[in-house]
C-alpha cells in the first residue's frame, strides 16, 4: 500500500502538441503547481481540446481533484464537450473547482439579476427572449440615461454593450449609439431595432441578457476582489476603457487600458470591500444561489464599479460580473492561497 500524494490535474485549452510539451514549469500557472507542490500534493497538467476530449476524461478520472482554467468563449471554441466530462469527474465523487453547475450559478451574468438585493446590485432587469428583450426594452429607458446590456456566457467583453440614445424616435425609427467592452471596439450608430435583431443569437441554448444602468464612474476604474472560496486573497486595480467612448476629437481609435496593478488582501485602500465581501456579500449570494461553502470554486473574482457615493462621501460599490470559468491573472499571494485551499478541501472530503 503506498502513501502516494493526491494528484491534481490542472486544466486549460491547448493543441496536442501543446499538451505533449506541458510541463509544471513550462506555462503561465507554473506558480500553482510550485505551491501545490509545496503543500503536499502532486500538480499536473491536463491540456485540454475537443479533439483529444476521450483522452483528457480518462486522465482526469484517474486524479484525485480537477482545477480548470478554460474561458467559455475562445477563439469561437465554447465548453460544450468540456462542461459533461467534468460532470462525469465530479460524479465519482473527485472534486472539480469551479464545478460547471457552480459556474452556472454564479459565473454567469444573470447572477447580477438574481443578487440585485445584495448591497452590490442596482436596478437590473432581465430578458430571457428574444421577443421579451424586443417590447421591454423601449426608448423610453434609454432616455433616462445609458445603459449596459450582457450577454449571459462569454469573457473579454464580448456581448457587453454601452447603448445610449441618439435622437428622438422619428418615423418609427430611433437611432442609438452602440459600444460593445470586447479590445479594439469603437462606437456605431444603428437603428434600435436592428440592435435588437442583433442580439437575437445571444438568446439561444437558453441564454439570456442582463440590463443594468450605465455607471458613470467608470472612467475611475475597476477594482476586481479576488476570492478562494469566501476568503479574499487579494486586488486589481485597473483603468478600464472598455464602454469608455473616445474623447471628441481624437478620432475613432479605441481606448487602451491600463495595467492591472495587483495588491494583497490586506491593502488598506480596499478593506472596506473586504469586509462586505467576506461577512455579507459572499454569505448573502450564496444563500441566494443556494452554494454550500465546499462547493465555492477555489479561485474566483468579483469585479467592482464604483457607485455613487452615499450619504458620507464614501465610496460604494457597483457588481458589473463574477468571473469563475478561468481567473487569470492573480495576485503573487493568491497561488499559496489556491494551493493551501486545495488541501483543506481534500482532507474536508477524506473525512
Amino acid at each position: 500500500m503506498t502513501n502516494a500524494p493526491p494528484r491534481i490535474a490542472i486544466v486549460w485549452r491547448g493543441d496536442r502538441e501543446a499538451r505533449r510539451a506541458a510541463t509544471p514549469q513550462n506555462n503561465r500557472f507554473h506558480r500553482i503547481f510550485e505551491e501545490l507542490a509545496a503543500v503536499g500534493l502532486a500538480p499536473e497538467p491536463a491540456v485540454f481540446d475537443e479533439d483529444f476530449a476521450d483522452e483528457v476524461l480518462e486522465q482526469l478520472l484517474a486524479v484525485d481533484a480537477v482545477l480548470v482554467w478554460v474561458n467559455p468563449l475562445d477563439d469561437g471554441k465554447t465548453r460544450k464537450i468540456l462542461d459533461p466530462l467534468l460532470r462525469k469527474v465530479a460524479e465519482i465523487g473527485r472534486f472539480v473547482s469551479a464545478h460547471p453547475d457552480v459556474i452556472l450559478k454564479m459565473g454567469v451574468k444573470e447572477v447580477l439579476y438574481e443578487t440585485r438585493h445584495i448591497g452590490w446590485g442596482v436596478d437590473t432587469r432581465l430578458y430571457r427572449t428574444g421577443a421579451d428583450f424586443r417590447q421591454a426594452f423601449v426608448p423610453t429607458f434609454l432616455a433616462v440615461g445609458p445603459r449596459v446590456l450582457k450577454r449571459n456566457r462569454g469573457n473579454g467583453g464580448q456581448g457587453i454593450w454601452k447603448v445610449e440614445l441618439v435622437g428622438a424616435p422619428a418615423g418609427g425609427a430611433t437611432s442609438i449609439s452602440v459600444l460593445e467592452a470586447k479590445s479594439g471596439s469603437v462606437p456605431e450608430t444603428i437603428d434600435l431595432s436592428d440592435f435588437i435583431s442583433r442580439c437575437e443569437a445571444y438568446f439561444t441554448e437558453g441564454g439570456c441578457i442582463v440590463d443594468q444602468p450605465f455607471q458613470s464612474r467608470l472612467p475611475e476604474g475597476m477594482i476586481r476582489c479576488y476570492m478562494s472560496g469566501s476568503r479574499v486573497v487579494g486586488f486589481g486595480q485597473q483603468l478600464v476603457k472598455a464602454l469608455v467612448a473616445p474623447p471628441s476629437g481624437s478620432g475613432r481609435e479605441p481606448l487602451q487600458p491600463g495595467p492591472r496593478i495587483m495588491h494583497p488582501a490586506s491593502a488598506g485602500p480596499f478593506q472596506t470591500l473586504r469586509a462586505r465581501m467576506e461577512s455579507q456579500w459572499t454569505p448573502e449570494m450564496m444563500a441566494t444561489l443556494a452554494i454550500e461553502e465546499a462547493s465555492l470554486p477555489i479561485i474566483w473574482d468579483a469585479d467592482f464599479l464604483y457607485g455613487p457615493p452615499d450619504a458620507s462621501g464614501n465610496d460604494t460599490y457597483i457588481l458589473c460580473e463574477i468571473n469563475v470559468s478561468s481567473v487569470f491573472a492573480i495576485p503573487d499571494e493568491a497561488a499559496a492561497e489556491i494551493a493551501r485551499a486545495m488541501a483543506s478541501r481534500l482532507r474536508q472530503s477524506a473525512v
